[in-house]
């Protein structure tokens, strides 16, 4: 069988890189070029040798032909490049963070218009499908929820692409009960809501990225965390993606549908 052509968009940042390594790993995939933001020569130097580098999507998608983009930049860019990828036929995985309902619905509509497989997945790492899978299994018991998230000073948006998916998939189920006080004083303090659920964001230098779930209910609490320690967590459940998204047609939200957990 022959190896699924990849390409990487947003491939010098931290997360391409390490992508880069974990595509270049594997025997039945082919690394043939990526996009970063900045011109930074016609070519990228990688573990299986020199390959395609540019800043100019469209014109490499028509030269290189890939099975598969891998998009790793954020979901503004994202939603271009996946237009793009979509109108030659070229399956996506997506690993933004923050899309919208409304972004959402467009990817579907990508996906089966042009009878190709998409996969979005707001967080690539087993430990936080497996947060996600035992949050929802819990939520049914309890009345108040929290969600904390923590990533690095530098992430653009807030909360986070999983923690707006982990707010979805238990707001949707229930409405929780949630504390007004009576007098707040410093706005915001209570964190953002979604159907009764708190949803808190920390940004600072020191933290990669960091998720838990914190149920509460007369006399008891429980929580549920989940620490993302280095990016190379992420790599298995992005090699997993990439040799799914060309068997699949349509939109698939989640590592987890992947997994089929």
């Amino acid at each position: 069988m022959a190896a699924i052509k990849v390409l990487i968009s947003g491939i010098t940042g931290k997360m391409g890189l390490e992508a880069v390594a974990a595509v270049s790993s594997e025997t039945n995939m082919e690394l043939i070029g990526g996009t970063c933001a900045h011109d930074r020569g016609p070519t990228l130097a990688t573990p299986v040798g020199n390959v395609a580098l540019s800043t100019d999507l469209d014109s490499l998608l028509e030269q290189s032909q890939p099975e598969v983009m891998l998009e790793l930049t954020n979901s503004t860019v994202g939603m271009d490049a996946a237009v793009k990828a979509a109108a030659r036929k070229i399956n996506i995985v997506m690993g933004a963070s923050g899309f919208s309902e409304e972004q959402l619905k467009q990817l579907d509509v990508l996906a089966n218009e042009n009878s190709i497989g998409i996969i979005v997945a707001p967080n690539f790492a087993l430990g936080a499908v497996v947060l996600k899978k035992l949050a929802e299994q819990a939520a049914p018991y309890f009345d108040y929820v929290d969600i904390v998230e923590s990533h690095h000073e530098a992430k653009i948006d807030s909360p986070s692409g999983f923690a707006l998916n982990l707010m979805r998939s238990l707001g949707e189920r229930k409405h929780y009960t949630r504390n007004q006080p009576e007098k707040e004083n410093l706005d915001n303090t209570r964190g953002g809501e979604y159907n009764g659920i708190s949803v808190h964001s920390i940004r600072m230098p020191g933290k990669s990225a960091h998720h838990e779930v914190i149920f509460g209910l007369a006399g008891q609490t429980v929580s549920i965390k989940h620490d993302t320690l280095d990016r190379s967590c992420y790599m298995p459940g992005v090699v997993r993606c990439i040799n799914d998204v060309v068997t699949c047609r349509g939109l698939v939200i989640g590592l987890e549908n992947v997994l089929g957990l």
